[in-house]
């Protein structure tokens, strides 16, 4: 191939992936809104019937986002599916844009850590019984009326919880059935329950990057369609 076409040829794919400068604005400076602060995590799937897509995180430094890491993404087992709309159960991620409480871990946090950060303890849950006072809460130990078969012991998970951060899903106002235990973890063996998973690497990286001082979000969408992370 000839050097010229093969550089034309390289000049209008990096044109396609936004790669090249004044190809146009990064993902953060298309979405509707990015929760006030100056970092931000997206994570975008294909579609909502896709369980894997990207992982991104973004400061905003002199009015720019620019990126400051990235990381394979797993969703749910079921895709993903409007935040407002979604059923507890379903084993779908709920796309929308959230803020991130708090983190917590198995495995004592990462250093350079500035989340709160709870260690997981022999009977630390997460309350997902929709009958319960603590639905959707951490609680340690387990209140009397918040069924153990209804809810996530976090310790049996060291795999996936041994670094995560909360997601503000359905958080600060539980509505009932809509679900509980959304978080930003590591990575099991296969898709999540719900849950947005990364290597194990890339979730140390990101709890080292963020900054509860610069009010982080995560933004969670598919590249198109009435699910666009572009409308969050």
């Amino acid at each position: 191939m000839r050097p010229v076409v093969a550089l034309a040829l390289a000049s209008a794919s990096l044109l396609a992936l936004g790669a090249l400068p004044g190809a146009g604005p990064e993902l953060p400076e298309r979405l509707a809104d990015t929760g006030g602060g100056s970092q931000l995590i997206t994570a975008v799937a294909d579609s909502t019937d896709a369980t894997a897509g990207t992982l991104d995180w973004w400061d905003l430094r002199d009015g720019h986002w620019t990126r400051a890491g990235s990381a394979p993404a797993r969703f749910g087992a079921n895709g993903l599916v409007e935040g407002t709309a979604r059923k507890q159960g379903t084993d779908t991620t709920p796309t929308g844009l959230y803020d991130l409480p708090f983190a917590f871990g198995v495995e004592a946090p990462p250093a350079g850590t500035r989340f709160a950060y709870r260690p997981v303890g022999p009977e630390s849950w997460w309350c997902e019984d929709n009958a319960s006072r603590s639905y959707n809460r951490w609680t340690d130990p387990r209140p009397a009326d918040c069924r153990a078969a209804e809810s996530e012991q976090l310790a049996t998970f060291p795999t996936q919880y041994a670094h995560a951060l909360v997601v503000g899903f359905n958080y600060d106002r539980p509505v009932r059935g809509r679900g509980a235990g959304i978080f930003l973890h590591v990575n099991g063996r296969a898709a999540t329950a719900g849950c947005v998973s990364v290597p194990a690497d890339a979730m140390r990286r990101v709890l080292q990057w963020a900054d509860p001082a610069r009010a982080p979000h995560i933004a969670i969408g598919t590249t198109g369609g009435p699910t666009a992370i572009t409308r969050y």
